[in-house]
């Protein structure tokens, strides 16, 4: 089950609450995060492109550059 997130007046009982089985629970504040720039978002999207066009790299070849980079410092 993955973490409900609500968005709480400071009065009322949400339904997501109410779901919940007893227990217990903790709740912490989610920060607003800002928006993403159009330079971002330009980035993101152009990453996505180069995936969807195989010019990616696998997830081990990642690993290897970070653990790498890590032993060099």
């Amino acid at each position: 089950m993955g973490k409900p997130v609500i968005k709480w007046d400071g009065k009322h009982l949400h339904k997501e609450l109410k779901s919940l089985p007893p227990g217990r629970y903790t709740l912490e504040v989610i920060q607003d995060t800002t928006p993403l720039t159009r330079e971002e978002r330009r980035g993101i999207l152009q990453a996505l492109s180069e995936l969807d066009a195989g010019e990616g790299r696998s997830l081990s070849e990642v690993i290897s550059e970070i653990r790498g980079r890590s032993a060099r410092s």
